[in-house]
């Protein structure tokens, strides 16, 4: 069979390691996939062979593979969505037109879903895959977890996926069980936060033991509503970090804000809330903002987010529209038949064309968020092990076409490491870090042609595991370098010195239109340009784009 035959996923006697045949020729993949195609023999036309997936050279200096990148939204909602009002046919097909490679449709999890829904939506999915033959569309569920927020979880296509979600969903869902309180008077915190981690658990067995090709997991808008503690998401990551990958680094609903649409007090991403009892009380006021479109976690230097990674472990961002309900759409749900309800068939109505905009604030999967994942190969496994492995970046607005991100040591002539990736160096090394940026070709989908106005270097130490697994600072995390890019077109590459020290580190990048920034939330020292708040009600999100990068660790022998 080849990828194109879709329909057979449906199949039982398909194994899932046929949907992901592990290699194709040059010709195969500028046939199956067209531009990424086009992309990837390119990039492996130097060497002359088709690169593995997961690069085997174990050499200090590392030798990643040559990558294309794949361009996806881990995060979509349908008519099986209580709250959305699309069909996995309109979504897949506005996928198409903005360019996306993959999806993920993340239901929320309730009685009618867990019912009727899951069963039903896998039906469509499949007729999507069979429409959209170009994309790779997967099922995914958005899990309320006990005691705290949401996560996208999802799996690679196979005989199972619909059972393994389901299961999951009844068993381990912390609103279907009422495991939702996880505030710091609730007699029930440490009862539902353990309940979190064995669902977890529960999750890494079924890619262990093969029931499942594979699996992902990732922590959704964390500081929406700021009920996902540092000590949470430590424990959600150390349960199973080969699934437990990441978070939202920028929520959906970017269009919250537009002037003049939603109201006075709206924030991009939804992210209006004050604190509540179930709040972790050691967030500061300023978490509940977006910063640049950013969560607060990812858009602080020197904050949540890097003190994970000053721990010298993994942990990826990534972007994505959450789409329930789309900016100045004219679509509305439909009407119910009598005696029917959410929780009686797990699907809302088709919606309506009412010629009318109608309420929301997202937009269409790819239309501004954008989550960049480097693969060797096309297909549902490839972007997988891509995103297990970092290799990472996320632009909104359409800003760049392209990043190309490798850390050199002086002495070596390979590739280098690249994101997500680890070197190893003695103190007193010389390396480069290498950031080819390919600018913005087109307008994008708002019409405007997007200029990148600077690029940013984050470094940080790293000391290995904290203490006290509720801290969120990284105090020896700062901007240590930023290049003017104004007027600078097409592809070309920044050449950034580094000297190792005594302590390992980690690097990563971030960069915008440059229309709107200031100092830090932990000051002008750490950060002295970084993204700010809007004022509320007065968010265009296209007048204030970014980009960021996951890191690049630099283990030094002997710290």
């Amino acid at each position: 069979m080849t990828e194109q035959q879709l329909p057979t996923w449906a199949d039982p006697s398909v194994s899932p390691a046929a949907l992901d045949p592990q290699g194709v020729s040059r010709r195969g993949l500028l046939r199956r996939a067209g531009l990424f195609g086009a992309a990837f023999a390119l990039g492996s036309a130097a060497t002359g062979r088709t690169p593995a997936l997961a690069a085997g050279d174990r050499r200090p200096g590392g030798e990643d593979p040559h990558l294309a990148y794949l361009v996806g939204d881990h995060h979509i909602h349908s008519v099986y969505s209580h709250d959305a009002k699309y069909t996995f046919s309109q979504l897949a097909a506005a996928g198409a037109k903005y360019g996306l490679d993959w999806m993920v449709f993340t239901e929320h999890s309730n009685f009618g879903h867990a019912e009727f829904g899951a069963a039903l939506e896998h039906k469509e999915i499949l007729k999507a895959r069979a429409e959209n033959p170009r994309q790779l569309i997967f099922q995914g569920l958005e899990w309320y977890i006990p005691a705290a927020e949401h996560c996208t979880v999802f799996t690679a296509p196979g005989r199972h996926e619909v059972d393994v979600l389901t299961r999951f969903e009844r068993a381990y869902d912390g609103k279907l069980l009422a495991y939702d309180k996880g505030g710091p008077a609730d007699t029930d915190t440490a009862r539902n936060e353990a309940h979190a981690v064995e669902a977890i658990k529960w999750l890494a067995e079924q890619r262990r033991s093969g029931y499942v090709d594979d699996l992902l997991v990732l922590a959704n808008h964390p500081m929406r509503l700021g009920i996902d503690s540092p000590h949470e998401m430590r424990n959600w990551r150390d349960a199973a970090p080969e699934i437990m990958i990441g978070m939202e680094g920028a929520p959906g609903a970017q269009g919250a804000a537009i002037p003049g649409w939603r109201g006075t007090t709206s924030i991009r991403g939804e992210y209006e809330n004050k604190p509540s009892a179930q709040s972790w009380p050691g967030y500061p006021a300023d978490a509940y903002l977006t910063y640049g479109g950013f969560d607060w976690a990812t858009a602080t230097v020197g904050g949540l987010w890097d003190s994970m990674l000053a721990e010298g472990r993994l942990f990826s961002i990534t972007t994505n529209s959450d789409a329930h309900r789309i900016v100045f759409d004219t679509w509305k749900n439909g009407d119910w038949q009598p005696g029917q309800s959410f929780d009686t068939t797990g699907r809302l109505p088709d919606p309506v064309n009412t010629d009318t905009p109608q309420p929301g604030s997202d937009f269409w999967p790819g239309q501004f968020s954008r989550t960049h994942v480097g693969v060797t190969r096309y297909g549902y496994r490839a972007v997988m092990a891509g995103m297990r492995a970092g290799r990472v970046w996320l632009d909104h607005g359409h800003l760049l076409d392209g990043l190309d991100v490798r850390l050199t040591r002086d002495r070596d002539r390979g590739r280098g490491v690249t994101l997500g990736g680890r070197m190893r160096v003695r103190k007193g090394e010389k390396l480069t870090l290498n950031v080819t940026v390919t600018t913005a070709s087109r307008p994008n989908p708002q019409g405007i042609l997007p200029e990148l106005a600077h690029v940013d270097v984050v470094r940080g130490a790293v000391r290995g595991p904290v203490a006290d697994r509720d801290t969120w600072k990284a105090p020896d995390t700062r901007v240590v370098e930023s290049r003017d890019v104004s007027g600078r077109n097409g592809t070309y590459t920044l050449r950034i010195p580094l000297t190792a020290g005594e302590e390992s580190f980690y690097v990563r990048l971030r960069g915008s239109d440059g229309t709107r920034n200031g100092p830090g939330w932990l000051g002008a020292s750490i950060d002295p340009h970084g993204p700010v708040p809007h004022a509320p009600g007065d968010g265009d999100p296209w007048a204030d784009t970014w980009f960021y990068s996951n890191p690049v660790f630099v283990d030094v022998e002997g710290s």
